[in-house]
């Protein structure tokens, strides 16, 4: 049996639209209790953007200490202080959700001469904190001093190697899916949920409705195909930006910002599912969840053909439209609605990811251990 470890995680609280604490959510709640499932000792700081209660939260077997980020930040220093007290002892430090928290592990695990394993899962660069200018440097450095790095698709993983050693252990864990939540449910019974019509012929999509994202060549594809297709309804839901101008159609229906434990039951109104990326610097990097997600609740997808999903699909392309067309949107819908085939592979769990992070785990204490001998 392995060694039982004292790992710490330093991470926001709310990410991905979600909350650690209160939706139970995401890769910084399920790995640290899946690690703590093995028998590890895993224990988390988290600091809110948002007035939350403050104090120490059991979830499972990690206990997590939760701090606010205050008025102007003033809590980002209580967060350091409170890091830097609890890491004490712990064998490995595991940071992510944004590139300070990082920079704020490295720091630490210098002083503490802890391992630290940086999760980059999205594209940092592009949140706020990576594109102020001491702080995108500071960034670069956690990932060149980091002992081992996890992301979150193949294609994020390959453009990291331009800020690290061509020898840095860069390890691909994605995000699992609660199958709980997301399976096959009675598409009539969730209809009635969001008083969608029972009968008619439903696409749509449940995420970021940003402008960004080409979330209205949807609405362009969806408009062209219902003049041939007159029992088609397009449903939506999600948060969005100012920017979102949603045609005044009776036939497209908004069901607003849902709760987690809501969208398994939204995509299993559909018929088929679309996801909207553009051919961008995300697009290309990212890994969406909500692929994962569809697959499970065994619902026919369309997708853009950018990043992930064309690794995804490479045996599939005829599920991919081409970003910017929504004239090549509305050909792969028709596709769809005439071919709903849904031969998905199996998606991961978190136990399997965990243990793949045990690897990780591994590598990064021995590598720990090589270079403090190497530097003294």
């Amino acid at each position: 049996m392995k060694k039982k470890l004292r790992i710490h995680v330093l991470t926001k609280r709310q990410y991905m639209n979600k909350d650690l604490l209160d939706d139970q959510f995401g890769r910084f709640r399920e790995l640290p209790i899946a690690l703590g499932g093995m028998g590890h000792h895993v224990s988390g700081t988290c600091l809110s953007f948002k007035k939350k209660k403050e104090g120490i939260f059991y979830d499972g077997p990690v206990c997590w200490q939760s701090l606010n980020v205050g008025i102007a930040g003033s809590g980002i220093v209580k967060f350091i202080i409170t890091a830097f007290r609890r890491i004490k002892g712990a064998d490995l430090l595991w940071a992510g959700s944004d590139s300070i928290y990082g920079v704020i592990a490295c720091i630490i695990g210098k002083i503490h001469r802890v391992p630290v394993i940086f999760d980059i899962y999205d594209n940092f660069d592009e949140f706020l904190a990576g594109r102020l200018p001491v702080m995108r440097q500071m960034y670069h450095w956690a990932i060149r001093n980091s002992d081992a790095l996890t992301t979150f698709s193949n294609p994020y993983a390959r453009y990291l190697r331009n800020y690290c050693s061509k020898d840095a252990s860069i390890t691909v864990i994605e995000n699992a899916v609660r199958k709980d939540l997301f399976r096959p449910i009675n598409k009539k019974y969730c209809r009635k949920l969001f008083g969608f019509p029972l009968d008619a012929l439903i696409i749509g999509t449940a995420g970021a409705l940003y402008k960004k994202r080409e979330v209205d060549l949807l609405f362009k594809a969806y408009l062209e195909l219902s003049k041939k297709i007159h029992n088609l309804h397009l449903v939506i839901a999600g948060p969005r930006d100012s920017h979102l101008q949603i045609p005044s159609v009776n036939k497209i229906h908004d069901a607003g910002i849902l709760s987690f434990e809501e969208v398994p039951k939204f995509l299993n109104t559909l018929d088929i599912a679309v996801i909207c990326y553009a051919d961008d610097r995300y697009g290309r990097y990212c890994f969406p969840q909500k692929t994962r997600e569809i697959m499970e609740c065994n619902v026919p997808l369309v997708g853009a053909r950018v990043g992930s999903l064309t690794e995804i699909f490479s045996d599939k392309p005829e599920w991919l439209y081409e970003p910017g067309s929504a004239t090549s949107l509305a050909k792969v819908i028709e596709h769809r609605i005439a071919n709903r085939n849904t031969s998905y592979e199996e998606s991961p769990n978190w136990l399997a990811m965990a243990e793949l992070f045990n690897t990780v785990i591994d590598y990064a204490i021995n590598h720990k251990k090589t270079t403090y001998i190497q530097n003294t």
